[in-house]
């Protein structure tokens, strides 16, 4: 399956010439709009104090952060080890969260990789975001990693044409082509696309890897998630430990 694909050269132009544009918005309403969330992911952050607890986590591994498509791979650790992963997703999340909890997230583990996926609920929870303006989040995100851990890798994970949001599949190809682009462009971010494990020969979804919601996912597609991320993550990890950010 082939998502539909911006002409490079329109979009690097894009990129660099909205940038302040991009961050302008990015730092708008969802920090207000998150902070009303918070009851809902509190519980979750509990859990991830309590963990830590009582067993504290070595800093410098890997950490998958993002929304329920993470939170709900609960062998993530398992199947990508021996690779050192934490996972710290909170379900429900949008780019907007992952801004606004950020000082509760990256800096209590200083990881050297990043794998991020959020987005998809932006999509769906409001549908007058376009797919630029969940970019500006999510290259917000990475700059703000950029100036407080500048050696850290992101992973970017594809959102998933999921079956539940067919007539939303345009926003979401258009959204991942930006940060395709930019991950392209931007040394130490990686672009991972995991939507061609979730159709069959024909490009139709896999509906036996999807729960009843026809969002999320059953056992079966998180092993064919590994197969994809697992080599690249690998490789980053290695990158990581053996040569600084903007050294090709």
């Amino acid at each position: 399956m082939k998502t539909p694909a911006i002409r490079l050269p329109l979009l690097a132009l894009l990129l660099t010439a909205t940038g302040p544009l991009f961050a302008a918005v990015a730092a708008k309403a969802p920090a207000e709009d998150a902070a009303q969330r918070w009851e809902k992911y509190e519980p979750a952050f509990k859990e991830f104090a309590e963990t830590d607890r009582a067993s504290p986590p070595v800093k410098g591994g890997i950490l998958f952060v993002g929304s329920s498509i993470f939170r709900k791979w609960t062998t993530v650790a398992e199947q990508m080890a021996p690779l050192p992963v934490l996972n710290r997703a909170f379900g429900g999340s949008r780019t907007g969260d992952q801004l606004a909890r950020f000082d509760q997230v990256i800096p209590p583990y200083a990881p050297k990789v990043i794998v991020y996926y959020c987005g998809s609920n932006d999509l769906k929870a409001n549908p007058a975001d376009a797919p630029g303006v969940i970019f500006a989040r999510f290259r917000a995100f990475s700059e703000r990693v950029r100036a407080t851990q500048p050696a850290t890798r992101i992973i970017y994970v594809s959102s998933t044409r999921s079956p539940d949001r067919v007539a939303r599949w345009e926003h979401v190809d258009h959204y991942n082509a930006l940060v395709r682009a930019y991950c392209t462009a931007t040394p130490g971010r990686t672009f991972v696309d995991i939507n061609p494990a979730l159709v069959d020969r024909d490009g139709h979804p896999r509906l036996d890897l999807y729960v009843a919601d026809k969002l999320h996912f059953h056992p079966p597609a998180y092993v064919a998630f590994t197969a994809i991320i697992k080599p690249v993550l690998a490789r980053v990890w290695a990158e990581a430990n053996a040569t600084p950010v903007g050294v090709r």
